[in-house]
């Protein structure tokens, strides 16, 4: 039975859905009591009190034990009471949708009972947790199941996790003759080594998209209105063009090392064109700790990551394994919530005011890892990269190669952070892009090097390991690694770099700046990227501020403030002009420190914007209050006495 069919309110749909709930228990073989205190009355309390627009409850976890009485699968033996329907009856009554939290890939019971459906590893041994894609798995158990659940408790939508990052390499006969039949070779590499490594490797990244396109076609054949994800995919860990039918995009990130993680993903998904959330760990576990709760004001920080490149927001949490939602959960999140909602009318679905693209190279990423989907280690100069930009006041996108290659001319400048593969079309759109009169920073000597004759500088040998002493406008700092040995010719030498901290010494090139065409190019010949991710030095980011000066002295934005402050430029949906600001005082970045309940407030911050008309209005949200500002020749500077954790400056 439809909610219209019953009077109440209709769930909105996931696509506009703004903020939501994710409870998993990943039911297993070991529980004994669950959904015995899952009851009315506590879901009506959360549900009042938070005002989610979704709740993502608990159906099939990794462990492949259902929470719910299956007659496909195999349900947990300690099912004593039907949690989810309680929880369809109560998100009924309140409006609100409900969507299941469902194990794809993983599910370690299914391989269990029938090992043919396991993926096999390079020594053809069944992995005890994996299922193969190439095999049954997906039309004897997960398409009936997901079938199974949807029509029994009328369902939302699904939210499936354990899927392409937990898809691996298969050595599985069926893989193997695919792989013989796609390619005419008779054997499947195991390792780098093997000249056939990458089509090994994007074979396996095909095959698992024709997975998820098959079972997710097939869910909305027979239930159209089922709004389905996979959790991740077309995210940082598969960027790539979106080819499955998913109805969002959604992605559960670090619970201790949120906010950096929240800083990539959040920017990159506000560059796929499609509906997108991200979700917050509502908790954190220390070493050889059980896990503990955040406080609001922790996950409220976490939550204006995502408000600001305006995305959904939603926080995962465990109900005790009866089912119950304690008191503290349900106030920690309402407060998360109203802190929200306070930003949502100028946050939400908000446009970007193209400024600095930073490239995530899939060509790169997809070479560099031996994995299906995952970064594998890909993304430290990215975020190396990214936090020095973010540190000096920039408005970042994150947009890979098929994204970027399209909506060149929209930015200013584009940074790459040491990528050493990129296809060559993207390579020419670049240089033509730079010759129209962009401005190109080639962050490392390996990305620096696909751009050698365009440089002004002769490359000599290959590069090197190297002690490395980089003289920058506040002080010399240590860049130990693989640099360049260059020449310059026509460029202008940015920096040096020194063997010893004796600056009067040894002195070899670090970083130039040459004209090509009516644009301009700067390249750093070393790890300055990878550097700034390792240390977070000072003096990195006031190099990387030093180049970016030069490519881009007069950005739309700029703000005296602490590196602490992230800002992001961006458009209201009436096309006013609203500069988020963030303070990241006191982010979580340890496991040691494992909640925080205070950040200290930053201020006065004067931010200047180019805007060349006088504005009517200039107002903060969420206190809409007005402002110290002027306007003159172009030019509006404001002054924000202070900043908490994060607000909005709309010029109307």
């Amino acid at each position: 039975m439809s909610a219209a069919s019953t009077g109440t309110r209709v769930p909105i749909q996931r696509k506009n859905a703004f903020f939501g709930l994710h409870f998993d228990l990943h039911p297993g073989k070991q529980d004994t009591c669950l959904g015995a205190d899952t009851s009315e009355e506590n879901l009506a309390a959360l549900l009042r009190r938070v005002r989610p627009d979704y709740v993502q409850y608990d159906c099939k976890g990794h462990a492949g034990y259902t929470g719910y009485p299956t007659k496909v699968g195999w349900p947990s033996p300690g099912i004593a009471g039907d949690a989810l329907a309680v929880w369809r009856k109560a998100t009924r009554e309140h409006g609100v949708g409900l969507f299941i939290h469902y194990s794809g890939v993983w599910d370690s019971v299914a391989v269990e009972h029938h090992p043919e459906w396991a993926r096999l590893d390079a020594e053809g041994k069944p992995d005890p947790h994996h299922t193969s894609t190439f095999g049954p798995y997906v039309d004897e158990l997960l398409i009936p199941q997901l079938r199974e659940v949807a029509t029994a408790y009328d369902l939302d939508g699904v939210w499936a996790d354990g899927e392409c990052w937990a898809a691996q390499l298969d050595y599985s006969p069926a893989a193997l003759a695919q792989w013989r039949a796609e390619t005419g070779l008779a054997e499947a590499p195991k390792s780098r080594e093997d000249p056939h490594w990458l089509e090994w490797k994007m074979f396996h990244r095909r095959q698992f998209e024709k997975y998820l396109c098959h079972w997710v076609d097939a869910l909305h054949e027979t239930h159209p209105h089922l709004q389905i994800t996979s959790n991740w995919m077309y995210t940082t860990l598969a960027p790539k063009e979106v080819v499955a039918n998913l109805d969002y995009l959604s992605g559960d990130y670090s619970p201790t090392l949120s906010v950096d993680r929240a800083r990539v993903e959040a920017r990159y998904l506000a560059s796929t064109g499609r509906p997108w959330d991200l979700m917050a760990w509502g908790f954190n576990w220390g070493q050889e700790l059980g896990h503990s709760l955040k406080p609001a004001i922790h996950l409220q920080q976490e939550a204006a990551v995502v408000l600001m490149q305006g995305g959904g927001f939603q926080i995962y949490y465990q109900p005790t394994r009866a089912g119950y939602v304690p008191e503290e959960i349900i106030e920690t999140t309402g407060q998360v919530a109203d802190f929200c909602r306070a930003r949502k009318e100028v946050s939400f679905q908000r446009t970007t005011v193209p400024q600095v693209a930073l490239l995530l190279s899939t060509e790169t990423q997809m070479d560099r890892s031996d994995v299906v989907f995952h970064w594998a280690g890909c993304m430290d100069e990215l975020e190396g990269a990214l936090h020095a930009l973010l540190e000096c006041h920039y408005s970042v996108d994150i947009l890979a190669e098929h994204q970027l290659q399209p909506r060149l001319a929209e930015y200013p400048v584009v940074v790459i952070p040491d990528a050493y593969k990129l296809p060559e079309a993207f390579r020419e759109a670049l240089l033509r892009y730079v010759a129209d009169g962009g401005s190109l920073f080639l962050a490392g000597e390996q990305c620096a090097r696909l751009f050698a004759p365009v440089l002004g500088a002769r490359l000599e040998g290959e590069p090197e390991q190297a002690v490395a002493e980089l003289a920058t406008p506040a002080g010399v700092v240590n860049v130990n690694g693989r640099w360049q040995k260059v020449v310059p010719e026509t460029a202008t030498v940015l920096a040096y770099r020194h063997p010893t901290r004796d600056t009067r010494k040894g002195a070899e090139v670090a970083a130039t700046l040459a004209p090509y065409g009516r644009g301009q190019i700067a390249a750093v010949y070393g790890p300055v990227a990878l550097a700034h991710f390792r240390t977070h030095h000072p003096a990195l980011r006031a190099f990387v501020g030093a180049v970016m000066q030069r490519l881009f002295p007069e950005p739309a934005v700029q703000a005296e403030a602490p590196s602490c402050v992230d800002l992001s430029l961006r458009r209201t949906s009436q096309g006013a002009l609203s500069l988020h600001l963030l303070n990241l005082a006191e982010a979580q970045r340890a496991d040691r420190f494992l909640a925080n309940d205070f950040i200290p407030a930053v201020g006065p911050i004067t931010v200047r914007l180019r805007v060349p008309e006088r504005p009517r209005q200039v107002t903060w949200v969420p206190t809409d209050g007005e402002l110290e500002w002027s306007w003159a020749n172009g030019t509006l500077t404001a002054t924000i006495p202070s900043l908490h954790l994060h607000g909005v400056l709309v010029v109307a």
